[in-house]
């Protein structure tokens, strides 16, 4: 896994479970679009679709190996962040990435000061000869740093959770990329400030021959700009990988990373987690891989929940079951992924909204239109019940 990737069409650079997850999804979903032409009968040549290079439409992904020796459609670079949690995660996708015929290639970015110039440096030649380049994470500094490296003008940029809305709006206006919850006003913002503003204009899209062509993969409610393909994440992979699972009368809850990201009062988070289990009868709390082993261990003994530490993408979890009945969320990406991953099973995503008062001082301007877009966007798409705010 930590050998040099061999030259590719598509390079996708990924930094998290979900973003794996995604890029999965985007390789079948890009198999699975190969199809013969309308009406197409014997000894017909199947169709490529738009975007996909000819000689990727072939193979165990969506490309591959064909026994000829060649090389395979996709190479997928892992860059892990440090945490232990992430790390198992990704390892285990990892896993699943290869049986679905990708070459996996590791590289470690945050080891030391210098490893974000040596990582650049083994990535530089399979990066300049890729044709297509996915993204799981546009708003990353390592991956911005890596775009001036390819001369690629086929750009993907598939799901790293709700963060899509925002990059899509942001493309849209022309602005910097910064996630959601920053203020983008430190100095090590406005450092950064000027590799957003390059990895923003390179993922544009351009026009006449020569342009870029940029796509978003996203099972969000997203509005692309002019110009960006939008392809819908129906997590079809996720479907036929897994499951059905069995699904019990309990009621399960989520956990989010809010406290850990500075958005939301983690006395004000305990207290509504407890309330929230007291009032719907929750037996499991499914924790957020970010979250911190002090904070799960508070709700444990203040909510007398189970504490589930899934080793795989909830998504991936939930599908593979057993799963409850009701699963509670707080605003974020798994109410909008969760009802497409567990499509026909009788299992049922409700949305527990965010008061005002739970945010912390420092949360950005844009929290709370932020979160609350992502609820009531989810209840307008998925038609989930609302539990509304629970009293701490």
């Amino acid at each position: 896994m930590n050998g040099q990737p061999r030259t590719t069409g598509t390079v996708a650079l990924v930094e998290s479970p979900v973003q794996l997850l995604n890029v999965l999804e985007w390789v079948h979903e890009r198999r699975t679009a190969v199809s013969p032409p309308a009406g197409g009968a014997g000894g017909g040549t199947a169709a490529v679709p738009a975007g996909l290079l000819p000689s990727e439409a072939t193979g165990p992904a969506g490309g591959g190996d064909g026994g000829d020796g060649g090389p395979p459609a996709c190479t997928l670079v892992v860059l892990p962040p440090r945490d232990p949690m992430t790390r198992g995660q990704l390892r285990r996708m990892a896993e699943l990435a290869r049986d679905e015929g990708l070459t996996v290639c590791w590289r470690e970015p945050r080891t030391s000061r210098t490893a974000p110039v040596r990582a650049a440096w083994q990535l530089a030649p399979v990066l300049l000869a890729a044709r297509r380049i996915v993204l799981g994470d546009p708003f990353s500094r390592y991956v911005q740093a890596l775009l001036p490296l390819t001369r690629a003008r086929d750009l993907v940029v598939v799901d790293d959770g709700t963060a899509t809305m925002e990059f899509v709006s942001q493309l849209a206006r022309g602005e910097r990329l910064v996630r959601w919850h920053r203020t983008g006003t430190s100095a090590r913002d406005r450092l950064l400030g000027v590799l957003s503003g390059v990895a923003r204009r390179r993922l544009t899209p351009g026009d006449g021959p020569g342009g870029r062509r940029v796509e978003v993969f996203s099972a969000m409610p997203v509005t692309p700009p002019p110009g960006v393909v939008l392809t819908p994440n129906r997590f079809a992979w996720t479907r036929a990988r897994f499951g059905p699972p069995q699904v019990t009368d309990a009621t399960d809850i989520v956990g989010t990373s809010l406290v850990e990201t500075g958005v939301v009062d983690p006395e004000r988070y305990l207290a509504a987690v407890a309330s929230l289990a007291r009032v719907r009868g929750a037996g499991r709390y499914f924790a957020h891989r970010r979250e911190r082993e002090e904070k799960l261990r508070r709700i444990s003994e203040t909510a007398g929940l189970e504490i589930v530490r899934p080793d795989l993408p909830l998504e991936l979890v939930a599908r593979r079951g057993p799963v409850g009945r009701t699963i509670v969320s707080f605003p974020s990406t798994v109410v909008h992924t969760l009802p497409l991953a567990l499509e026909g099973t009788g299992a049922q995503v409700a949305v527990c909204e965010l008061d005002p008062s739970w945010l912390t001082e420092g949360a950005s301007p844009r929290a709370r239109g932020f979160l609350t877009g992502v609820t009531g966007t989810a209840r307008d798409l998925h038609g989930l019940d609302s539990v509304g705010t629970v009293t701490p």
